[in-house]
């Protein structure tokens, strides 16, 4: 289908079919792949002489469903995974850009909301993502699920219940100004974990603040959360000060949508990825990928924090 109509006004629906794939499986390797299959699939329609209407409404449907057998598929793993489980990171640097449907990520879903998505199962994941997070109405919804827009409903209001008032919050995307008072208060938070300064990264701390770290059990990392103000902010200059030991050097990024950084060794291949949650003027939550599988999108991945092989 290259060169034809149908595959110029599909180009442009890309970043929207990403998002959507890599808000179904946590993945970018398994939202590229899924992206990918729906275009050869609109590709076999098109040489077929079938006609689409809508060709929108179409890609979503396929890119939805593909997604949900992929979940079906992927639930044995998921349950087996080692340590706490967090989404390949989605990042945007100004230094080292990504494609540009990662970009039209930014504002859509958070580490912490695709951590509360995999509560549900496959078909309310689609039903809430799309609802929640994309704004599709239920006739649209219905449509990229196969069910009736009664049913999506309930299906909607069931998955609201078990994940809410947590989903409502993680995956809402700051206004321009927060925006602006997020990056701000990154940077300082940065500039006092490689200072050491332990009394300025309280004060950029909430209370209550998590750490979640994703090793996979493949590299370094705590196996369940950890929570404190003082013992986060120990964990976290203890962290740089053994980074810089070992030419550990971080580079602020945007990370699904949120302030972070990706920490490069002394070769510049990627140690691990940082992302900050923020809300009220203070630092809610930080998440940690250094599971190797999950930064090979990245570039080149570092071996300073794998595990020895069993």
């Amino acid at each position: 289908m290259p060169g034809s109509a149908v595959a110029t006004d599909a180009a442009g629906y890309r970043p929207l079919l990403f998002s959507i794939a890599y808000g179904m499986t946590g993945s970018v390797g398994d939202a590229e792949d899924i992206v990918q299959d729906a275009f050869l699939g609109l590709t076999r329609a098109d040489q077929s002489g079938t006609t689409i209407t809508n060709l929108k409404a179409h890609l979503t449907t396929s890119v939805t469903r593909l997604g949900i057998n992929h979940l079906g598929s992927a639930r044995v793993p998921r349950e087996t995974y080692v340590g706490e489980w967090l989404p390949e990171p989605v990042v945007v640097s100004a230094d080292r850009p990504g494609p540009a449907e990662y970009a039209e990520l930014a504002d859509s879903l958070s580490m912490a909301f695709l951590v509360l998505l995999e509560a549900l199962s496959p078909t309310e994941r689609a039903v809430f993502m799309l609802r929640e997070a994309f704004g599709y109405d239920y006739p649209e919804v219905a449509r990229a699920v196969g069910k009736s827009e009664a049913n999506c409903r309930q299906i909607f209001a069931r998955a609201r219940k078990r994940i809410a008032p947590a989903a409502q919050a993680a995956d809402t995307p700051p206004p321009p100004a927060r925006r602006a008072e997020g990056e701000e208060l990154a940077r300082r938070f940065f500039e006092a974990t490689a200072g050491g300064d332990m009394d300025a990264l309280l004060d950029l701390l909430a209370p209550d603040v998590v750490f979640h770290g994703d090793g996979g059990g493949k590299a370094r990392a705590l196996g369940k959360a950890l929570t404190g103000l003082r013992r986060v902010a120990q964990l976290l200059i203890g962290g740089i000060r053994r980074n810089r030991k070992l030419g550990v050097s971080l580079s602020p990024a945007t990370v699904n949508g949120r302030p972070g950084a990706v920490l490069y060794d002394a070769e510049g291949r990627v140690a691990s990825v940082l992302e900050l949650e923020i809300a009220n003027g203070a630092i809610q939550a930080v998440h940690s990928v250094s599971n190797p599988d999950k930064l090979a999108h990245l570039g080149p991945v570092s071996d300073i924090g794998l595990l020895p092989k069993k």
